[in-house]
């Protein structure tokens, strides 16, 4: 039997003992939803935030409103200082946070409908990446959802540095 993403990562959070928080903007919390449901993920995940708007991005994980205005929401600058944030909130060991234009509207010349970002942040350093998805709302959703779990599963795999 195949085990979910996020039942993989419960197993290996638990067993290193270490700590994961969240910030999420497009994917409206289904991030952490996904964790929270397998069972014992509070041992391990100690929180996420839904900032969507950039007051909540500012007031909540501490984005600099330049950052916002220079890069803006759906940007590498944007999630590597929410998923710092997270971790600072949290006082986890890694933080995960995603930012995109889930559609139907939204895209821009440069950032299409689709596009979204993800960062990481932990005691090792910083990472983002970016794909571009070419589903509906929903679907774009979901796809950032995976995709943010799967970032967090690759650092812990040590598929990067």
């Amino acid at each position: 039997m195949t085990i979910s993403l996020e039942e993989k990562l419960r197993e290996i959070f638990c067993a290193r003992g270490l700590k994961l928080s969240a910030a999420e903007s497009c994917t409206g919390g289904l991030v952490s939803d996904r964790i929270t449901n397998v069972p014992g993920s509070s041992e391990y995940f100690m929180g996420g935030v839904v900032a969507y708007a950039y007051e909540a991005k500012v007031n909540l994980l501490g984005v600099s409103w330049d950052t916002l205005h220079a890069h803006g929401a759906v940007s590498e600058e944007t999630v590597l200082e929410m998923a710092r944030g997270a971790r600072r909130v949290f006082d986890v060991d890694i933080a995960v946070s995603v930012s995109g234009i889930a559609g139907p509207g939204g895209g821009m010349p440069g950032k299409p409908v689709g596009l979204t970002w993800f960062g990481l942040s932990t005691k090792d350093g910083e990472w983002a990446r970016s794909f571009t998805w070419d589903g509906d709302r929903v679907k774009n959703k979901q796809l950032s959802a995976e995709a943010a779990l799967q970032f967090v599963a690759d650092y812990l795999e040590g598929k990067f540095e």
